[in-house]
């Protein structure tokens, strides 16, 4: 068998009718441009959603206090007092895989300089909030353990603060401010963060000590939530798991008892959103596969519509001594000619709508080289698929019958 023959004698029936070709070729490279599309969508907005909430902090673990039951009654986690400065000091301490902590404790009111102002909330934290948290102080300093200590009335703000109070462009440092009537004098200025995934606006953040937080603000011994950092985004469930064992302990509560605290990781967060993004591509390459879908069933179309025109042809080889296998696999290098040359197309043109996107829309989009894979496997299967029948069809013409065909 001349393999070599067979594949020019079906390039010269193809190129015989060049327009016809293209027409079939054009469902498959829609269908596989599509497909491309939607995928380096979704994986774009899947990185894009990744790379926003790392930017909420560095492997963060958020540590809250749980609902619990008072005289019966079940009070909301905002009301409940179980996390105390001890528990902070047993995690930084005890707690494996955790780098970094810091005991949060936070206000929402006023906050005015001169003529201006407006609500926000301020953070009393530590000095590692900011490596946590990933911000860092653009202009000025941070505050030290030893403003910690004595309480000082200081603080460092976020450039939305600086926009909303200093309207006239002045420099905030060293600039005094006060929050519900307590004077904190401004030592630092944090780099703009912009917006998060939540549509939380980062930098309108005052942070102070937590120790002048608890004392001059909100008069509590007791600490709001804990942040910590774990050591990687893969150990993020173990120092979960240790985190959760220390507290439970510090807190006695027996086994099998409900605990009174929450932890939340930036990995559980990010595996949320980015199972919400998988379901979303599969459903877009799903509605575009289906062009693949046609594109096949066009391919068979066709292909029908040429066995019915070269029936004299095919019974003049067949009675020459070309067999059937011959005929059917002749028919076959057809269909997968025309499948896979649109294939490539569809490919060039699903990474060029997909730079399109990127660049003149503004999307996040991120080509995958297994899109491409699965794209190339689909239609050159599409063409086996949908060529056979009516390669097989050619293949068990009658020779007699064939050639008395007009």
């Amino acid at each position: 068998m001349n393999y070599r023959n067979l594949i020019k004698i079906s390039f010269r029936a193809l190129m015989n009718n060049k327009l016809r070709g293209f027409l079939t070729m054009l469902g498959i490279i829609i269908g596989v441009a599509s497909v491309i599309s939607m995928l380096a969508i979704g994986q774009g907005s899947k990185a894009s959603i990744r790379s926003q909430i790392s930017e909420m902090g560095s492997n963060l673990i958020m540590i809250h206090p749980g609902n619990g039951q008072f005289g019966g009654v079940r009070q909301s986690a905002s009301s409940m007092q179980t996390l105390k400065l001890e528990d902070y000091k047993r995690i930084a301490n005890e707690a494996a895989y955790i780098t970094k902590s810091s005991p949060v404790v936070s206000s929402s009111g006023q906050i005015i300089y001169g003529g201006n102002n407006a609500p926000t909330t301020i953070t009393g934290a530590n000095t590692e909030y900011l490596d946590i948290r990933t911000y860092t102080v653009d202009r000025g300093e941070m505050f030290t353990n030893e403003d910690i200590k004595s309480s000082k009335k200081v603080c460092v703000i976020g450039t939305t603060i600086v926009k909303n109070l200093f309207t006239n462009g002045e420099d905030p440092l060293g600039k005094v401010i006060r929050f519900n009537k307590i004077p904190f004098k401004i030592i630092g200025v944090l780099k703009s963060k912009g917006y998060n995934s939540m549509g939380m606006d980062q930098d309108d953040i005052v942070l102070a000590p937590y120790t002048t937080i608890q004392k001059r603000i909100l008069a509590i011994t007791y600490i709001n939530s804990i942040f910590a950092s774990a050591a990687s985004e893969n150990v993020s469930e173990a120092a979960t798991e240790s985190i959760t064992e220390v507290l439970r302990e510090n807190h006695k509560i027996k086994q099998g008892a409900e605990d009174d605290f929450n932890i939340r990781s930036q990995e559980e967060i990010t595996t949320m959103l980015s199972s919400t993004t998988d379901i979303m591509t599969i459903l877009l390459a799903c509605i575009a596969g289906i062009s693949l879908l046609v594109g096949g069933i066009g391919i068979m179309n066709i292909m029908y519509v040429s066995v019915t025109e070269r029936t004299r042809e095919i019974g003049l080889r067949m009675s020459i001594g070309a067999k059937g296998k011959h005929i059917l696999l002749q028919f076959l290098i057809e269909a997968i000619i025309i499948s896979f040359t649109g294939g490539v197309i569809g490919v060039i043109l699903g990474i060029g709508s997909s730079i399109m996107i990127k660049f003149i829309i503004g999307w996040p989009v991120q080509v995958q080289l297994f899109s491409v894979i699965i794209s190339f496997i689909v239609c050159t299967a599409t063409g086996v698929f949908f060529g056979w029948y009516p390669a097989k069809k050619a293949s068990n013409l009658d020779p007699i019958e064939a050639i008395r065909y007009e």
